[in-house]
């Protein structure tokens, strides 16, 4: 089998043959080939086999009333006593909505609400207790404002209740492989949904993660998870995807998957990166402490939506929020 990552560029200035990146503003006017069994070489994007160069180049729709010609910010709100970065920070319903709105405020179009921590280590939670913490949040945020909201959770229970407390979209860490009814939920509603990759769950994801091609693995994952979400119903251009930085994976897998992250466009979906305030920042930024890693997760969120990545999941919105505006403009 043969991948094809397109070497991003950007510019008015385009050369004849330059090829528009999933309907945005970046384009690309090679593509490096990759495979299992030999080594990588460059073409030229005519040589592309045209199902592949359609599912680069394709407009990517609306999802949860999102533009995805533009880069969209995704607010972290975690509504949890133990996550790594913020945990106990939101435990009450009038702090978090306030902290939701916030975020809105300072440039989040979409604001994502856990339940459950799924740091490295993280026990598993009740569904009872997941729906207890999220659900009234939801609800309260959805009279409070209309910004689309996504429920991030493993569970069907919890995202059921999310989405009749008005929630938008599923964002599933485990790429809905831990509840067989997940799936055919998001499926009977029509909720967009997130496929992320993971190796392990959060107990045990860290304990020495292996890759034969980490690149080549997770495009793999996502693009089976992705024909069994349409095989049910799932529509393909409601589907956002995500590499799943720091979900079973080493600082060298981590980079494998942010140099090479053009190459999932090839899947014809929307990407997000998941990286802010990470293990990879605060090992390679030199950084103990999570709070403090907003300069890093910037750097890497801007190197990321320089390959095309739709939209940055981020803590630090305002910040993030700032540094877009600039790179933006300069660009």
């Amino acid at each position: 089998m043969r991948y094809y990552r397109p070497l991003v560029q950007h510019g008015e200035a385009r050369p004849e043959g330059a090829v528009e990146l999933a309907g945005g503003g970046l384009w690309f006017t090679h593509a490096e080939v990759l495979s299992r069994d030999t080594p990588s070489h460059i073409i030229p994007a005519g040589l592309v086999p045209d199902p592949i160069l359609r599912q680069l180049s394709g407009h990517r729709p609306t999802i949860a009333g999102l533009d995805l010609s533009q880069p969209q910010l995704v607010g972290i709100l975690n509504v949890t006593p133990d996550s790594f970065s913020d945990g106990g920070k939101y435990g009450d319903l009038d702090g978090a909505v306030d902290a939701a709105r916030q975020m809105i405020d300072e440039g989040a179009s979409l604001i994502d609400i856990g339940g459950e921590s799924t740091r490295p280590g993280a026990a598993h939670v009740p569904q009872e207790d997941e729906i207890a913490r999220t659900a009234p949040v939801i609800a309260a945020l959805r009279i409070a404002c209309k910004t689309a909201i996504s429920i991030d959770t493993r569970k069907a229970p919890v995202a059921a209740s999310a989405l009749t407390a008005g929630a938008t979209l599923i964002n599933d860490v485990s790429g809905f492989t831990h509840d067989p009814a997940l799936a055919p939920l998001a499926a009977q509603t029509g909720a967009p949904v997130c496929i992320m990759h993971t190796q392990g769950d959060p107990v045990t994801m860290q304990h020495d993660p292996s890759y034969e091609n980490v690149l080549l693995d997770v495009y793999d994952f996502l693009a089976a998870q992705i024909d069994q979400l349409e095989s049910i119903g799932v529509l393909r251009d409601q589907i956002v995807i995500d590499p799943g930085i720091g979900f079973g994976k080493t600082v060298e897998h981590n980079l494998a998957l942010l140099r090479g992250i053009a190459l999932f466009h090839g899947l014809g979906c929307p990407i997000l990166l998941g990286v802010s305030r990470k293990g990879i920042i605060g090992t390679i930024g030199k950084e103990p402490r999570p709070n403090a890693r907003a300069p890093g997760s910037i750097a890497v969120g801007l190197a990321a939506l320089a390959q095309g990545v739709q939209f940055l999941r981020v803590h630090d919105v305002a910040e993030t929020a700032q540094a877009l505006r600039l790179w933006q403009a300069t660009r």
